[in-house]
């Protein structure tokens, strides 16, 4: 091999290893191709309501009729008709005074059935009982967002589970949903 040979040969090798470089520095440091985000124009927060329901009680106090042990209020009536009879007997005399102890027994019988009745109506108790209703509350909860995003020349809309920055990460192309931005 002459000397003028290998030195084409190392020359063409060093040429095409230069060139090589080149291509290669030129291929991993070049500009990215399109957008790297997408600037996120309006976010709408998407809810789900439903209904909470529960028990609420309060104390509340009744009033009870103690049982009645003389339903015909006889010992009232019997008491009252004594007593009207006691009265009417002291006026007049005479047929007089048997009219007037009739009458005042049977005005008073009358009377001592309603003043037994009076007061067996007043004969009451309390007592305290729980009442119990159930009221429905309402829960709202985020479900996601509604993105509108400007990527280029184009206008989107997509739904993600996290509320975006001011930007969304773009990859070849393609926004980039599962990480939170920073921005």
């Amino acid at each position: 091999m002459d000397k003028s040979m290998l030195i084409g040969i190392v020359i063409g090798a060093v040429g095409v290893t230069a060139g090589g470089a080149i291509g290669g520095y030129q291929y991993f440091n070049q500009a990215p191709q399109g957008p790297t985000e997408a600037q996120v124009l309006d976010v709408k927060t998407l809810t789900h309501t439903t209904d909470v329901p529960r028990q609420v009680c309060h104390d509340e106090v009744v009033t009870h009729q103690k049982p009645v042990q003389d339903q015909n209020r006889v010992a009232g009536s019997v008491i009252g008709a004594l007593a009207g009879g006691l009265l009417g007997n002291q006026v007049g005399g005479g047929n007089g005074k048997t009219l007037a102890t009739i009458a005042g027994a049977a005005a008073g019988g009358y009377a001592g059935n309603q003043v037994q009745k009076n007061m067996q109506n007043g004969d009451t108790y309390t007592t305290t009982k729980q009442v119990c209703s159930t009221v429905t509350d309402k829960k709202t909860d985020v479900v996601g967002y509604e993105v509108k995003y400007k990527l280029g020349d184009g206008i989107g809309t997509v739904k993600m589970d996290h509320k975006p920055g001011a930007t969304i990460p773009v990859r070849e192309g393609q926004l980039v949903l599962n990480q939170p931005n920073a921005g």
